[in-house]
């Protein structure tokens, strides 16, 4: 990657930061729900918000930052390992869900729920091997790093890494953790193409794109982030 292209990723990239980071989470909604309200006998509801950083939030949180996002790895592992579609018909702003015994938790986010925050390295059976954490709970959670397999919307800056197939199969990476791998971009087409390789690991790996078809159609659940339509606050 040569300068000027390192200059103009960057800078697109910390323009997605800084539009994620304005986001949506502190505007005033007009949804209509009480947090721990009981529609049934022995239900209770509860709404929460993940955020670019992939951060925890209730959703009705006035301030949304680091002192008052869910903090305990063991809530946040056993939240993050539940998450699916929510298709109850029910709050669609809302589209997924967590549930835990009696308790829907109804969940929006800033972009997708599954949020990688930072690259590891674990001990498996076949030897080290790297892997992207999720969900803020250390190295608790987290999928094999498939460097093939990273994705970058060129228009938002913003970089996406195969998931679990019950949040959609795609995951957001952090903007930070974005930007680091970012420097490992090869632009074969040209700086305003996506990338088409990645140098990792000593090799020139080529990008398989494969995520794209997968985000157009998760764009129903994404449409507030991508600006497709007005905020839910309109």
């Amino acid at each position: 990657m040569t300068l000027g292209m390192t200059r103009s990723l960057t800078c697109r990239l910390t323009h997605a930061f800084l539009v994620l980071r304005g986001g949506r989470a502190g505007v005033s909604r007009h949804l209509h729900y009480e947090q721990g309200q009981s529609p049934h006998p022995g239900i209770r509801e509860y709404f929460y918000y993940i955020d670019h950083q992939g951060m925890l939030f209730l959703d009705d949180a006035r301030m949304k930052n680091f002192t008052s996002c869910f903090k305990e790895k063991k809530f946040l592992q056993f939240f993050f390992s539940r998450i699916k579609f929510n298709e109850t018909g029910c709050y669609p702003d809302f589209p997924f869900l967590s549930l835990c015994g009696r308790e829907r938790n109804y969940i929006r986010c800033d972009d997708l729920p599954l949020v990688f925050t930072h690259l590891i390295t674990k001990e498996t059976a076949e030897g080290p091997q790297e892997h992207l954490a999720y969900g803020n709970a250390g190295e608790t959670m987290s999928l094999a790093f498939q460097p093939s397999e990273i994705c970058m919307q060129v228009e938002t800056g913003r970089v996406y890494h195969p998931a679990l197939e019950r949040v959609g199969g795609v995951g957001l990476v952090r903007s930070k953790l974005a930007i680091q791998l970012s420097t490992h971009f090869i632009f074969g087409k040209g700086d305003e193409q996506p990338p088409t390789h990645i140098q990792w690991a000593g090799k020139e790996v080529k990008l398989s794109q494969s995520l794209v078809p997968i985000l157009q159609g998760l764009e129903h659940v994404r449409r507030y982030s991508l600006g497709l339509e007005e905020d839910l606050a309109g």
